[in-house]
């Protein structure tokens, strides 16, 4: 492979950051199948089922670089900051929780570093990034009350979860017995709420007009809301990127408000007038987390308006995907509710998003962030939301990007030969353009004898092979590209070696 093929790969690379892992987020693009997930039962077995609103796809988000640590000594790790039965005696004495809640939390607490001191392994080493983990939030002073009931459900599912012994493969999807909430393994970050999912298989429990069981997922959700510098979001507490937590997404937000939107018009259905009522009053509530700028918010001023976040600890990523689906869920639960808030806030963006999207447009696929295009199932996505805005706006630059998008998958790529001459017995690089990421074979042939051939997945715009020393003569040169979504593009020409 050629330099420039090399610096291509190496700015890929670089960028290889994806969002969450977003697997059942495809049910939104269009057309997902069911997942298999992991579930612990209430004796410890662990058994495999389907569950048919976690959709199915293969894993597009590569996992959060884990952080070094020394297996059960990185829970044990001294802070400089308060402990965490310091800052639980001391929300206590300040009377922010009950004492059912301090004798609970301790409790929990304190089982969790016994079962860990117990373990081997990596069992050891995930529940000791779990312990490290509160930790951290302590000594940051960040344990406030309200972020108390998902610190603690996340050290009691991975004190559950350790103590069986068995390790998942990586982005793997956990469920618990007598919940529907979405976990996720991260190795060495351990079973983690999957905020994004959770509320991804609510919407789907939604549309699948599973009410009962969609409002149950949300009112287990409910109690897992933090105030987060004045504002009610669902945060991750797991190291991601250059993210400590607590942190929270722009994308995972959005999906809040919608499912949210969608449980009031289920308890409507319902007949439940006053649980309908409620669900949109949380909905506004978490709206703020949407005005406020990062590190505690997720939006920011830029050219055109206000732009989401997907990190609420990286202004810098700008992904495209998560800022349309933020939209979507401003849209429902400003339509469904006549919020006024919603309604500016969305005003504030959508200008913004129309005016960046022709920037993720190749003219061929679509990108992720800018300079990297997206996956197959990436590409779906986004097409999907671009047509659920098209849909719901009738805006033209939406449908027209959804349009072009969808178009894309039914287009072939092509292919442009810039080498045409090389010097005798030395190496060569071959250099050609693309017009999407696809997977490209070069053929060298010297009349019917193939000379040189290699085949490999290659970004958009100039890309190369290294040749090996050929003999002077005349060359012919074949490529043939295969987008990702099956598209055959070729093209031939002719190298002189002189």
């Amino acid at each position: 492979m050629g330099h420039l093929l090399e610096k291509n790969l190496a700015a890929r690379a670089a960028g290889l950051a994806f969002a969450l892992v977003m697997a059942l987020w495809l049910a939104l693009a269009g057309g997902a199948q069911a997942k298999r997930v992991l579930v612990l039962g209430p004796h410890g077995h662990v058994s495999t089922r389907t569950d048919r609103y976690v959709p199915a796809a293969e894993p597009i988000s590569p996992l959060p670089v884990a952080r070094p640590h020394h297996g059960r000594a990185r829970g044990r790790v001294a802070t400089s900051g308060p402990t965490v039965l310091g800052a639980l005696q001391t929300l206590y004495q300040q009377g922010q929780i009950s004492s059912a809640t301090y004798s609970a939390d301790q409790s929990t607490w304190n089982q969790a570093l016994s079962t860990e001191s117990h373990l081997t392994g990596t069992p050891a080493t995930e529940l000791a990034a779990v312990i490290a983990n509160v930790n951290q939030i302590a000594a940051s002073g960040q344990l406030i009350a309200s972020r108390l009931p998902e610190v603690f459900l996340t050290v009691t599912r991975n004190t559950q979860w350790w103590a069986t012994g068995v390790v998942p493969s990586s982005g793997q999807d956990v469920e618990f017995s007598g919940s529907q909430i979405v976990w996720e393994y991260y190795p060495g970050q351990g079973v983690e709420l999957q905020v994004l999912g959770t509320f991804g298989k609510a919407d789907g429990l939604y549309t699948g007009n599973e009410y009962p069981q969609m409002l149950s997922l949300v009112n287990e959700m409910l109690p897992l809301a933090a105030t987060r510098n004045g504002a009610l979001a669902w945060e991750y507490l797991f190291q991601f990127e250059n993210g400590v937590p607590p942190w929270t997404s722009a994308m995972s937000q959005g999906t809040a408000i919608e499912a949210l939107t969608r449980a009031s018009k289920a308890s409507t259905a319902e007949g439940n007038a006053t649980a309908a009522a409620h669900y949109l009053s949380v909905a506004h509530q978490a709206l703020a987390i949407l005005q406020q700028a990062p590190p505690q918010g997720v939006a920011v001023a830029a050219s055109h308006g206000t732009r989401f976040l997907l990190y609420s600890y990286n202004p810098n990523e700008l992904v495209i995907n998560g800022f349309l689906q933020t939209l979507i869920g401003l849209w429902d639960y400003w339509h469904a509710s006549g919020d006024t808030t919603a309604r500016a806030l969305f005003k504030a963006a959508s200008p913004e998003a129309q005016y960046e999207l022709p920037s993720y447009d190749t003219g061929a696929w679509s990108l992720y962030e800018p300079g990297q295009e997206d996956t197959l199932s990436y590409h779906q996505l986004v097409t999907g939301f671009l047509q659920q805005l098209c849909d719901r706006t009738g805006n033209p630059t939406f449908c027209g990007e959804a349009s072009r998008f969808n178009s894309y998958l039914k287009t072939a790529p092509v292919l442009g030969l810039l080498t045409s001459t090389a010097h005798a017995g030395s190496s060569a690089s071959l250099s050609f353009t693309l017009s999407k990421i696809s997977n490209v074979t070069v053929s060298v042939l010297k009349g019917s004898q193939t000379v040189y051939s290699s085949t490999e997945q290659l970004p958009y715009g100039t890309d190369a092979f290294n040749l090996p020393a050929l003999g002077a003569g005349t060359y012919s040169v074949q490529l043939s590209a295969t987008d990702l979504a099956g598209n055959v593009g070729t093209t031939a020409g002719s190298l002189t070696v002189s």
